[in-house]
């Protein structure tokens, strides 16, 4: 037995010096069977059903990365937008003299601009809260509206990172299964006949930790520049708001001064 591991340990030295990442082991019969230990030798070599959960991880990592870069560019425009239309906001007098507005704060300042037109009559009549509230409530759901918006994509990165460790790990476990069945038709435990199929295997779980572990932390900072972008449209539609609210006071007092002027000419008629 001690033979048999001193011709095992030379054949794989020999095989580390003979060139990198190919290792030498005593197979039955003493003959010496060359090893390839490179990655992508591994993934040629393995079995079909590791060699597709490897490519499910490589797409998956494909597209965490992808959609990272996509999502980055669309909160970072989307963030500027709103901000640069809280500045607008913070300076204007009335809904209608605001310009320049991103696409989720126009549609917000147009909401209010058309609830004030439907209600005129009722503002008119003095109903400013009801009007006011209805405005409140159009905001709001565009606000939701453009936050959903942003936060498409998100489960993504969730995704990948909860299942994709398991997925390596299905790899490996059906890889240290093939290594098995090769020892039991080998009938021998010769590193030959080992030594590939558990590389195959453990390689699979090493794409899945690839794939995962970038995924939970662009998720976990996706989610971070989510909150920015969420505070900063509640500011945005807190000013809409508050706009809407200054023009719908404006209409009922100068209803409540036209009315106040005809009460007396009135009376004199």
């Amino acid at each position: 037995m001690t033979g048999k591991s001193t011709q095992i340990a030379i054949g794989i030295g020999a095989g580390a010096l003979a060139a990198p990442g190919i290792a030498a082991a005593q197979a039955p019969g003493g003959t010496t069977v060359q090893v390839d230990f490179d990655a992508f030798a591994m993934f040629v070599n393995a079995e079909p059903v590791v060699k597709a959960v490897m490519l499910i991880l490589l797409a998956a990592s494909f597209v965490s990365w992808t959609l990272c870069v996509v999502k980055l560019r669309e909160f970072r425009s989307g963030l500027l937008a709103v901000e640069a239309a809280t500045v607008r906001l913070a300076s204007a007098k009335s809904l209608s003299d605001v310009d320049g507005l991103d696409s989720a704060t126009a549609r917000m300042a147009q909401a209010a601009v058309d609830e004030i037109a439907q209600s005129a009559s009722l503002i008119q009549a003095g109903s400013i809260a009801g009007a006011g509230q209805r405005a409140e409530d159009r905001i709001a759901r565009i606000e939701g509206d453009a936050v959903a918006t942003m936060r498409r994509g998100l489960p993504v990165f969730a995704s990948i990172g909860s299942v994709g460790p398991f997925v390596g790990l299905f790899g490996t476990v059906w890889g240290i299964m093939h290594s098995f069945t090769g020892i039991a038709a080998a009938k021998t435990t010769s590193l030959a006949v080992v030594a590939p199929g558990i590389s195959e295997a453990l390689l699979a779980t090493a794409l899945g930790l690839v794939a995962a572990i970038p995924a939970t932390v662009m998720y976990n900072y996706l989610v971070r520049r989510l909150a920015v972008y969420r505070g900063a449209l509640e500011m945005t539609a807190t000013l809409v708001a508050g706009l809407a609210g200054r023009e719908i006071e404006d209409m009922a007092l100068a209803a409540g001064r036209k009315q106040a002027a005809f009460i007396p000419q009135a009376r004199s008629a």
